[in-house]
């Protein structure tokens, strides 16, 4: 790969400490080789995000259907849309027209494409008998999917608020211009669709504060040297990488099509959950440290 199309590619990604590996390794790639055949379009970040909603909702019903056909074409449509999940963030990152409302739609594609997937494989691949333990295990991965993209999110912008500084919005500046453009909706009664999209919007940061280890101002990371908050929260943030969408969502692709559910259940509800219970001990050690030190 030519040196400038590898410095194209690399500015089309976020900070490396805060990628997932596999989409580093697979989806990223993939992506990109997308947004160069469609740069020089019209084609715009957020006509690519409800395009990747589209897919995901295609690769749902492949596996409701439940044949080992559909089942195979839905894993291939759950991966291109992870493709294209990957792909409107870095070509809104490599034209620099990214806007607010691009990120908050961006938020909703994982939960839309995941709660579609949930119920095709509720659907398609739960065996008739004991069909309530299927509703349980899937109620237990939602719910854990949820914690673990609220925390994560909630890490990943602070980390990149803090390492690229006060030029790029940070969730808290984001969290306030919606509040602010709530109040100046009012009660009206248009634009109803938009005002329950801003809504779900605030109470998901109110969960991501309730999940995390911040305090009245935890989440601020104004004054803070930029290569010092890197090098001590590089490996933790690498840590909670691990707890991604992307990764979830290929365990279940690889889990499916071997024919072997079971190891997706397993990976999501014990294995994934155990390594948050650790990073958030990694976490509270550092932000406590780290706390102590500016007082000190």
């Amino acid at each position: 790969m030519p040196l400038s199309l590898l410095d194209e590619y690399r500015r089309s990604l976020k900070i490396i400490e805060v990628e997932e590996p596999v989409d580093l390794a697979v989806y990223r790639p993939l992506g990109f080789l997308l947004v160069k055949a469609i740069f020089r379009t019209s084609i715009t970040p957020n006509q690519i995000t409800v395009f990747s909603i589209f897919v995901g909702l295609l690769a749902g019903l492949g596996y409701g259907l439940g044949r080992r056909s559909t089942i195979v074409a839905g894993a291939l449509l759950l991966a291109f849309s992870i493709v294209l999940d990957c792909a409107d963030g870095q070509l809104a990152r490599l034209k620099k027209n990214g806007t607010r409302f691009g990120r908050l739609l961006d938020g909703l594609v994982d939960y839309a494409v995941d709660l579609s997937v949930c119920i095709g494989l509720a659907v398609g691949l739960a065996p008739d008998v004991h069909r309530w333990k299927w509703v349980l295990l899937l109620l237990a991965v939602a719910a854990t999917y949820i914690v673990h993209s609220a925390v994560l999110d909630f890490y990943r912008s602070r980390f990149i608020d803090a390492v690229e500084g006060p030029s790029v919005q940070s969730d808290d500046e984001v969290y306030r211009s919606v509040l602010e453009e709530l109040a100046a909706l009012g009660t009206a009664r248009k634009r109803t669709a938009r005002k329950i999209f801003l809504k779900m919007y605030l109470r998901y940061g109110e969960m991501q504060k309730r999940l995390t280890f911040r305090k009245a101002d935890a989440g601020s990371v104004s004054g803070i040297d930029p290569d010092e908050y890197r090098r001590r929260h590089k490996a933790a943030m690498r840590g909670w990488s691990w707890l991604g969408g992307s990764t979830a969502n290929t365990l279940f692709i690889v889990s499916t099509l071997a024919g072997r559910i079971d190891l997706f259940f397993w990976g999501i509800i014990v294995a994934a959950n155990l390594w948050a219970v650790i990073m958030y001990v990694v976490q509270a050690r550092i932000d406590r440290t780290a706390a102590r030190e500016a007082v000190t």
